[in-house]
């Protein structure tokens, strides 16, 4: 009887396992794809943002696809499906807006991001 019970405890904690690496793999290779974002924010008093539409504009024009433009408080968040559409856009956004403003990567806080931060922290803290 006591084998059994033994035995069941190591399937159960073996299962266990398996099941939170196999979520853990699935959560690595979500936050992998996720989108990208830039944030334009003017550098100095007296220079406002750009509209949206003339970021657009410039962005087409040069072949590259964004996923949304958002004007937040003081800045215009623009929001892509990949790094690499981003640092394009970083790119041309530089060469063809005037000078004044800022763009730079804004950092993604998504609830996956933030409860893969969590898991990750408490790794560190066990043993």
């Amino acid at each position: 009887m006591v084998m059994r019970i033994a035995r069941s405890r190591r399937s159960i904690i073996g299962f266990s396992g398996l099941a939170l690496v196999a979520l853990l793999a699935l959560a690595g290779s979500v936050l992998q794809n996720h989108e990208s974002t830039l944030a334009i924010r003017a550098s100095g008093h007296g220079v406002s943002v750009p509209d949206g539409f003339s970021v657009l504009h410039h962005l087409d024009a040069n072949g590259i696809m964004i996923k949304s433009i958002t004007p937040q408080d003081d800045k215009l968040l623009i929001k892509f499906d990949s790094s690499a559409e981003r640092d394009a856009a970083r790119r041309v956004l530089y060469r063809t807006l005037p000078q004044g403003f800022i763009i730079a990567q804004e950092e993604e806080k998504s609830p996956a991001t933030l409860w893969l931060q969590r898991l990750r922290g408490e790794g560190h803290r066990l043993g």
